[in-house]
């Protein structure tokens, strides 16, 4: 007896060691992540192929340019029309700030508000630019406008900066595609658009639509490192130049506290570099460390997503 306890006791305890070991991976597998991938430049360097099957990658703005996430999410409208005129939301799921499909039979009338051709005419010479992608058998489309007037600092090549007067009018236009997976980001529930950032907002899609529990922020810099804007797309078309200040960062704070205080068991890992300011603490944040926000460097993301 003594000696079969002897021999069978590495056999069963090597299968328990087994079992338990899978056990922990199904609960990992359990856990349905989101990566919500900004473009700060911190992201630079970092292969985002290797989320692909780890969770749902959820994509902001021009990401689509060189990286095709699971899904894309717009919310300016030079940007929205951009991405969905490019075919990619035939291709993934595309969230779009108030994406309403109208039938094709309302395009004059929306355009043009009723004018006459000679009117039209004149209103054409006022536009600085009309984007629209081919109607070819579309039966819907998607209208944006917007206008910019007033006084504004213009910053010139030789990084001078001189005040000028603006007033210009765009129009955009999409024509709605086969197979189109375009989605208006209002129709996503209880709550109406929150009119939030894309960065926060694309967290606010994926626990909602997608019922993620982890949340994985990866290029949310909210800071900049240096005097200029920090997104590795500033100086690019539907994108402001490289010499622009660092944009405010307030509202991508508050928003994404907004998320964590309403989904208190959803875990956020926002992803920093080793040092630097974007990977200081956030200290209105504070409330949430340790509980549902943690700060992790990219060696450990590598290891959760291996």
């Amino acid at each position: 007896m003594a000696r079969y306890f002897d021999e069978e006791w590495p056999k069963e305890e090597e299968l328990l060691n087994i079992g338990m070991k899978m056990s922990k991976q199904h609960k990992r597998d359990r856990m349905n992540k989101a990566f919500c991938i900004g473009n700060g430049t911190s992201r630079l360097g970092f292969d985002l192929n290797k989320l692909r099957g780890k969770g749902t990658i959820m994509g902001c703005n021009a990401i689509y340019r060189d990286f095709k996430p699971n899904v894309l999410v717009c919310v300016d409208n030079g940007i929205m029309h951009e991405a969905y005129q490019s075919g990619i939301a035939s291709e993934i799921d595309f969230y779009a700030r108030n994406w309403t499909k109208v039938p094709a039979l309302h395009y004059e009338m929306m355009l043009y508000a009723g004018l006459n051709l000679n009117e039209v005419n004149d209103v054409k010479k006022q536009w600085d630019g009309l984007y629209e992608n081919d109607r070819g058998n579309a039966t819907e489309f998607v209208m944006h406008g917007s206008n910019l007037s007033g006084i504004v600092n213009i910053i010139r090549k030789d990084k001078t900066r001189n005040k000028e007067k603006i007033n210009k009018s765009y129009s955009y236009i999409s024509w709605i595609y086969d197979n189109d997976r375009s989605f208006s980001i209002d129709d996503l529930g209880d709550k109406k658009d929150l009119g939030w950032a894309c960065g926060p907002m694309s967290g606010y899609i994926a626990i909602k639509k997608y019922k993620a529990n982890e949340i994985y922020m990866i290029g949310q810099d909210l800071v900049s490192e240096t005097s200029t804007v920090n997104n590795i797309f500033a100086g690019t078309r539907n994108y402001v130049p490289k010499e622009q200040a660092p944009t405010p960062h307030v509202n991508w704070i508050d928003q994404w506290y907004t998320l964590m205080d309403w989904n208190p068991d959803v875990k956020f890992y926002k992803v920093n570099p080793d040092q630097g300011k974007i990977a200081e603490p956030i200290k209105e944040w504070q409330k949430y460390e340790g509980k549902n926000l943690f700060y992790i460097g990219y060696p450990t993301l590598d290891k959760r997503v291996e």
